[in-house]
């Protein structure tokens, strides 16, 4: 049963400031010259902003809600201005998060999570 699904597309200013608040400056999230000679060709999100927006998204339908574990995959890179769909699925007693690419479908992020 799908909890939450939305329509996101990630900006550039998005990753800088991830960058910032995490610490993770790797160049191909935050340095569009560097990320255009990588075989991605531009910069990709960071797999936990993708996280992050999916927890938020749990957050305001299961509001209080913990984890107690997690497990997750970044199968595909996710770009700067490419649409999102994000979806949170009920699973057992847990939850399945998942983020697609609109553009071809191709899953960026996949992950479950059980629930306290």
């Amino acid at each position: 049963m799908i909890l939450a699904e939305q329509i996101w597309t990630p900006t550039q200013a998005a990753f800088d400031g991830f960058a910032r608040v995490s610490g993770d400056d790797n160049p191909i999230h935050v340095d569009p010259a560097f990320s255009a000679r990588t075989r991605f060709g531009r910069t990709v999100s960071h797999g936990m902003l993708i996280y992050a927006r999916l927890w938020a998204m749990l957050g305001e339908v299961r509001p209080g809600c913990r984890h107690l574990v997690q497990e997750m995959m970044f199968p595909n890179p996710s770009y700067a201005g490419e649409a999102l769909r994000l979806i949170v699925e009920q699973e057992g007693d847990g939850v399945a998060m998942r983020a697609e690419r609109v553009a071809d479908g191709a899953v960026g992020f996949q992950g479950k999570a059980v629930l306290a």
